[in-house]
């Protein structure tokens, strides 16, 4: 058996599973327990896009002053961002106090792989309907124009004057 070739195939099958491989991102949204509910419906959209494109979310509520005796609200509030991310996501770690923060993670259901697959078959679709539509609007252009009509002799309001 030839060594070198050994080495070789060993050398390729390591460069193909490292480009196969993902690493794992955790994204990282931070909230207070004094949230408005617009801005916990945006805070929770930029938590379904993370999860979305499979990756983990760590959601911390930072306390402070007298908020601090007060953690039930954060932990409320973490629950119910996990119920309205059920579909997307599940609680991997459950909501802890950590001095001032109370943190949370959330886990996708679907690999990032998966979503990376699934984004670029949309983004694909997209692309040919957006390409049909545009062939579609040029051979409407390609078509000739209306024939014109025959442009009669004007009546004239002025009995008089001869056109």
């Amino acid at each position: 058996m030839d060594y070198g070739k050994f080495k070789y195939e060993n050398a390729q099958k390591a460069r193909e599973s490292r480009r196969n491989q993902t690493n794992v991102v955790i994204k990282e949204m931070k909230l207070r327990p004094k949230i408005d509910a617009h801005d916990y419906e945006t805070k929770k959209g930029h938590v379904v896009r993370f999860l979305g494109a499979g990756d983990k979310v760590k959601i911390t509520i930072m306390f402070r002053g007298r908020e601090q005796h007060r953690p039930e609200l954060g932990f409320r509030l973490l629950q119910r961002l996990a119920e309205d991310v059920a579909d997307l996501g599940f609680v991997e770690s459950s909501p802890k106090q950590d001095g001032r923060n109370m943190v949370m993670v959330l886990g996708p259901h679907r690999k990032k792989a998966e979503a990376k697959a699934q984004a670029k078959a949309e983004k694909a679709e997209k692309a040919a309907s957006r390409a049909a539509e545009e062939a579609e609007e040029r051979a409407d252009r390609a078509k000739p124009a209306a024939q014109k009509k025959e442009r009669g002799r004007s009546e004239n309001l002025d009995p008089e004057i001869e056109a």
